[in-house]
């Protein structure tokens, strides 16, 4: 299985900083990041994972205060970067989006830190969902989710054909014939679409991967299409096995009409963890992490994902339904998750916001316990592997290093040392050829 981690400071709940089990360190410490992509190393993770929005939040600060979501972070690129001379063997992958970008940049960017890292780069496509990143870049709210995926499909193209500009061994540096490169190996970028138009060649060689790894998130139906043709990993966040087995199924099915294989593609299901030496010892870390979650954030954090203000509501009380919007521009996985814990019997906000998790369930339990669920989910081809997060950051990290990945090692689902130098070796994902033909979505 292929594992990832999603990294969190203190940890991925919105009370791990409260917690006493967790680091409290400033998000821009980079000794703290190297210290956890070192230890994701040692236990021979394929990834380290970095997400982001290039916004703060603006309002409503009394609530975000106490639930500080992106509110103090490095940007990714720059992060990863340092982190490529602090490891050597895990992938490095951060999320830029395609809404506030443009495909020159983000290429050059992201071919650097493959050179950089010797080949582990990975792009988190992401689209934004909020506006306070809208409204820097010039705009009063997000474009509609249609426009934003039509405007990121042709985005990605733009980026694969720039990590194209030159053959592999363009740079010849010949002091024989006086050739710094040869000019026959230039391939320069000749695209006028709806969003963009370049014209132009990267200045940089093809990278060690050929392409960095593509990396995508789609709930929505115009999502897993997008991911179906463009990405190479995608996360998911579904809350059972038999759900996350019909999107995983579902997902690799589509690749069919883009004329992409399923093995091009590797599904890794969000695994949130609270993870201790006992099953008992787990179950009341998390209780206590719910203890902590301030009436203020809970109505704010599932407000900002139901796309409402909720910051008048009663705690004890049912939210009205005529509060509810009819639909989501924003993470529409998230928003109908909602949905379906208001229409599970008559809950309060309080009950909503309680047992509200961004994507799947939160997982208590020893190492053992952990192991099991991990393997049920992987033998039954509910996903290729995990995206890590842990409540309670770097304790739950180092005891899954320590005592979850040998037992993994012990059943045969986890490798028992890096086989190859880059992310791809690590995934099992093909090189690409240069100007391998790229599928449009009217195929």
């Amino acid at each position: 299985m292929s594992l990832a981690l999603l990294y969190g400071a203190a940890g991925s709940h919105p009370a791990s900083w409260l917690h006493r089990g967790s680091r409290l360190a400033p998000p821009t410490d980079l000794a703290a990041y190297t210290n956890v992509a070192r230890t994701a190393e040692r236990g021979l993770f394929d990834l380290f994972f970095i997400a982001d929005t290039p916004a703060a939040r603006t309002d409503n600060l009394h609530a975000w205060s106490r639930f500080p979501l992106f509110m103090n972070v490095l940007e990714p690129v720059t992060l990863l970067t340092a982190l490529a001379g602090a490891t050597t063997r895990i992938g490095l992958g951060g999320t830029v989006s395609t809404s506030f970008s443009e495909p020159y940049n983000v290429a050059r960017q992201f071919a650097s830190l493959d050179h950089l890292s010797g080949g582990r780069a990975a792009w988190n496509v992401v689209t934004s969902a909020n506006d306070y990143a809208a409204r820097n870049f010039g705009h009063a709210k997000l474009a509609p989710h249609a426009d934003r995926y039509r405007r990121a499909g042709e985005f990605v193209d733009v980026v694969r054909q720039l990590w194209d500009s030159w053959d592999d061994g363009a740079f010849v540096l010949d002091r024989d014939s006086g050739l710094y490169f040869d000019p026959t190996t230039q391939h320069p970028v000749h695209h006028q679409g709806t969003f963009f138009k370049v014209d132009g060649a990267l200045n940089i060689a093809r990278s060690p991967q050929g392409h960095p790894v593509i990396i995508a998130a789609g709930a929505s139906d115009t999502g897993q299409d997008l991911a179906a043709r463009t990405a190479e990993v995608v996360f998911s966040s579904n809350p059972s096995l038999d759900d996350a087995k019909r999107f995983t199924d579902g997902l690799k099915a589509r690749m069919a009409k883009f004329g992409r294989e399923p093995s091009e593609l590797k599904v890794l299901a969000g695994l949130p963890i609270v993870l201790a030496e006992t099953d008992a010892e787990a179950a009341d870390d998390y209780a206590r992490l719910q203890e902590l979650v301030h009436p203020d954030v809970g109505r704010f954090r599932l407000g900002m994902d139901l796309e409402t203000d909720l910051s008048d509501l009663p705690l004890d009380q049912p939210i009205p339904e005529d509060r509810i919007p009819k639909s989501a521009n924003f993470h529409k996985g998230f928003f109908d998750d909602i949905l379906r814990l208001i229409q599970d019997g008559k809950p309060t906000l309080r009950d909503v916001y309680l047992r509200y998790e961004r994507g799947r369930k939160t997982i208590t339990g020893g190492p053992k316990r952990i192991a099991d669920l991990m393997e049920e989910w992987f033998a039954g081809g509910a996903a290729d592997g995990f995206m890590l997060q842990f409540h309670i950051m770097p304790r739950g990290l180092d005891l899954f290093v320590d005592r979850v990945v040998p037992e993994l090692q012990r059943r045969g689902l986890m490798r028992t040392a890096y086989a190859g130098a880059t992310l791809r070796d690590h995934m099992g994902l093909q090189r690409p050829d240069r100007g391998a033909r790229i599928p449009q979505p009217s195929e």
